[in-house]
């Protein structure tokens, strides 16, 4: 009876493995095709959805489950553009979809007086294959009269900050900032290298919220988080707990998301600080607060959080006058958002909301990857010859257990809004923001 229930659990093991690698598949192939053997991360997986503490370590032996040669033929390549690259309208107005490694996309490099190519890269590549692809377009332009020399791949902040790449680094296009670009220069043109003059210069004005209302705003907010986070296989997260940045593999579309909530944070700043006006200023406060509250409210944590944290910027917390003019309600409200996103006691408030709240629901992912990471690092991986899976968390693959329905209106009114919510202007160049504050309300005030 022993045996048999040995082989039985074998049998339910790779049974789990195999549906597994089929769902998977595609994102498993990328993989494969570099490093023909099973991802380490699989066991974790496995074990996570059959509720076991410890499988025999020679499960990683299994086989990758490759795709038929006509099945590889047949599918579609699609070139797109990253989203935060490319601003098109109509771009932003198509519904989103998980993008993998092999995926193409166009995306501009610029070069030392801020003319660009604009390249046709698979996301995955190198780039010593991206700086391949800039120096042959450079050299058919008729703006580059001299042939381009040693070429480095710069990323260059709003702020100025450079980070080199180095020639074998990989997907590099989602791991840049809201306002980081990308730049082709010769060693030698790597001090004269400036942000774009958009990226620096700024006009007050009125913002397009006073036209939209926070209902419609939160609508666009939450159904734009769902896109995105369902489009992030629970792999991805694996994968950026056991490898982080030194993963060959890169969770490309997790890093969307990331990029998405600090977008958020910078956009609720910057709308705020180009307002000159103090009434329409209080206004946006107002409006913020109410937006953050439908976020909750549809249990979209990700920019409920990060609208809360956009108004906790330093840059907008000084504006004392704003602050003043907000009527009490308010100022009681954001006060219990401010409890909420309070890191205390090791977030005890955040959990706590997050505990009483029931699937579908867009967790806060920079404290999900936190919570996994110190998981990882504090318990061994492996006893023995044993696996251990206790510490991988079972509301990782309950947050999307459920998909919410997408509304389909098509109102000019709805489709501008739409747009505006997938586009977001932003300044994320923090002492801008400060010294915009500044000329708000100046420190005697």
């Amino acid at each position: 009876d022993g045996a048999m229930d040995g082989v039985q659990r074998k049998k339910a093991v790779l049974s789990v493995a195999f549906r597994y690698l089929d769902t998977y598949r595609e994102l498993l192939q990328e993989e494969g095709e570099r490093n023909n053997s099973f991802p380490k991360v699989t066991p974790v997986v496995i074990a996570t959805v059959l509720q076991v503490k410890t499988l025999p370590c020679n499960l990683q032996e299994l086989s990758l489950v490759h795709l038929c040669d006509e099945e590889k033929e047949t599918r579609k390549k699609q070139v797109r553009p990253l989203f935060r690259h490319f601003r098109r309208i109509d771009a932003c107005l198509q519904p989103r979809e998980a993008f993998r490694g092999s995926d193409e996309i166009f995306c501009r490099v610029y070069t030392p007086d801020h003319s660009y190519v604009t390249i046709r890269s698979r996301l995955s590549c190198r780039v010593g294959e991206i700086l391949a692809l800039v120096r042959e377009k450079l050299q058919y332009s008729e703006d580059q009269p001299v042939q381009p020399g040693n070429l480095i791949l710069v990323a260059v902040t709003s702020a100025g900050e450079k980070a080199v790449f180095r020639p074998s680094d990989e997907a590099v296009f989602t791991t840049l900032g809201v306002n980081t670009h990308l730049f082709a220069c010769e060693p030698s043109e790597l001090d004269s290298l400036l942000p774009l003059p958009e990226e620096i210069h700024w006009s007050p004005g009125d913002s397009k919220l006073h036209d939209m209302s926070a209902e419609e705003v939160a609508n666009q907010l939450v159904a734009f988080d769902w896109e995105l986070f369902s489009c992030v296989h629970e792999v991805e997260f694996m994968c950026y707990v056991f490898h982080g940045e030194q993963a060959r593999w890169r969770p490309l579309n997790l890093e969307l998301v990331l990029q998405r909530c600090s977008e958020v944070q910078h956009w609720v700043a910057t709308e705020i600080l180009q307002c000159q006006s103090l009434p329409k200023r209080i206004q946006l406060l107002r409006k913020f607060i109410k937006i953050s509250a439908l976020c909750k409210q549809q249990q979209d944590l990700l920019s409920f959080l990060a609208v809360v944290l956009g108004l906790d910027n330093p840059a907008v917390n000084r504006l004392r006058l704003t602050w003043e003019g907000l009527p009490g309600k308010f100022k009681k409200q954001f006060q219990q958002f401010e409890s909420i996103a309070d890191p205390s006691r090791n977030h005890k408030s955040y959990r706590d909301l997050i505990t009483s709240l029931r699937p579908p629901l867009i967790p806060f992912t920079p404290l999900l990857l936190k919570d996994l990471t110190f998981l990882h690092e504090s318990c061994k991986t492996f006893h023995g010859e044993l696996v251990n899976f206790e510490k991988m968390v079972s509301r990782l693959f309950t947050s999307k257990k459920l998909i919410l329905s997408m509304d389909t209106e098509t109102s000019p009114s709805h489709l501008q809004t739409k747009a505006y919510v997938r586009q977001l202007q932003v300044i994320d160049n923090q002492n801008l923001l400060f010294e915009m504050s500044c000329k708000l309300e100046p420190k005697d005030t």
